[in-house]
């Protein structure tokens, strides 16, 4: 782990945010893996390692006037970059109120298209990926009435292929192990949104149970994406690699852990089960919290800081 803190070290850029190696340009992709994998460690050496400033400065530096986010400077526009700097901002002890953030949650919610789903831009075709990232932002921005929970939900849960188990990416399409979690965490998030709105409006809906066939999604995963050499795959006959390894055991944790007061959903032994990950991060619970602590006792603005932010600043889904 020391030989990971001090990899990324070095790839940190002088301006702030991280590149994919060392010298490179900074890279909302690379900056959000970094942060992540620092987090991850749950070292107090791993986190003093993220640039707080320095990544609020790289932030604005791609920031467009309607608070959409580009991945790097001049580069592409999408919902996944809204999704990165709003994560990287919240687990470096950004407010969620930041004027960093004005206009993000609208310009999210011109990406949702007819189907209820998010494209990775307006007028795109509806993605499962895309949609996580939309419905993980709104979450984290704590802002989700300007967009339709419903329909979302209703495109989401049908995304899981009834012969399969697994998560179709888009409508129409063949399933993919990497949507276990996209599409399994979506769905979690969804209900978790409606949920809050729901309070909100002056009536509670309580979700006992996810709107999706965990297990089936546990028998995709298990069965047909694991190759007998090791490794995780996107379906039968495909070749294995660290992200859908990385994506196919997430999903499996989302489709085991529903929520820390009730019992895993485990096929097969006990020798199957994962820890939980957090649907927001896809990092485990404990290393979130250790880093909205170190985040809030070490951030530059501190003493600028107001009772009211930091209760603003808990996670909407602590599970």
């Amino acid at each position: 782990l020391q030989d990971v803190i001090h990899f990324l070290k070095k790839c940190r850029y002088v301006t702030g945010g991280f590149g994919g190696g060392p010298h490179q340009y900074p890279h909302l992709a690379p900056t959000y893996a970094a942060v992540l994998s620092l987090c991850l460690i749950e070292s107090d050496e791993a986190l003093e390692a993220i640039d707080m400033l320095g990544i609020k400065s790289f932030l604005w530096s791609i920031r467009e006037a309607n608070g959409a986010f580009r991945m790097h400077v001049d580069g592409e526009i999408d919902v996944r970059g809204a999704y990165c700097a709003i994560t990287v901002a919240r687990l470096s002890g950004i407010a969620p109120d930041d004027k960093l953030f004005e206009g993000t949650a609208d310009w999210i919610a011109t990406c949702q298209t007819y189907e209820g789903g998010f494209g990775g831009a307006p007028n795109l075709e509806a993605h499962g990926g895309y949609s996580f990232c939309a419905s993980a932002a709104l979450a984290l921005l704590g802002s989700s009435s300007t967009v339709n929970l419903k329909s979302l939900l209703r495109w989401s849960v049908n995304r899981q292929m009834k012969y399969e188990g697994g998560f179709q990416g888009r409508t129409n399409k063949l399933v993919d192990g990497c949507y276990s979690f996209w599409g399994g965490a979506l769905v979690q998030i969804t209900q978790m949104l409606i949920e809050k709105e729901s309070c909100k409006d002056g009536y509670t809906i309580n979700i006992d149970e996810l709107l999706f066939n965990r297990e089936a999604l546990q028998e995709y995963v298990l069965i047909c994406c694991q190759k007998p050499n090791g490794g995780l795959i996107d379906k039968p006959g495909k070749p294995e690699d660290l992200y859908h390894t990385c994506y196919t055991l997430s999903g499996l944790s989302i489709a085991q852990n529903f929520s820390s007061t009730k019992q895993p959903i485990i096929i097969g032994t006990t020798n199957n089960e994962v820890l939980a990950t957090h649907p927001l991060y896809n990092i485990s619970p404990k290393a979130v919290m250790k880093a909205y602590l170190y985040s809030q006792e070490n951030s530059p603005n501190r003493d600028q800081k107001t009772n009211a932010q930091d209760e603003q600043n808990e996670p909407i889904i602590d599970d």
